[in-house]
């Protein structure tokens, strides 16, 4: 997802987003240390998300 895309969610929809992305990535670390995982970069994909969502509810001041 893009930041300009980010920018429009509310803080809810952002705090629901960040919940949903952490579980993933829960999930992905599980995945990859059972073997499951084929595409390794969805980690690196998800983290930065997490990211980007932890980085403008600072500057938002939703946080």
């Amino acid at each position: 997802m893009k930041i300009s895309e980010l920018r429009q969610k509310t803080k809810a929809e952002l705090q629901k987003l960040l919940s949903d992305n952490r579980e993933k990535l829960r999930q992905l670390r599980f995945d990859l240390a059972s073997g499951k995982i084929k595409n390794v970069r969805e980690i690196r994909k998800t983290k930065k998300e997490i990211a980007q969502i932890l980085t403008l509810m600072k500057l938002v001041n939703y946080a």
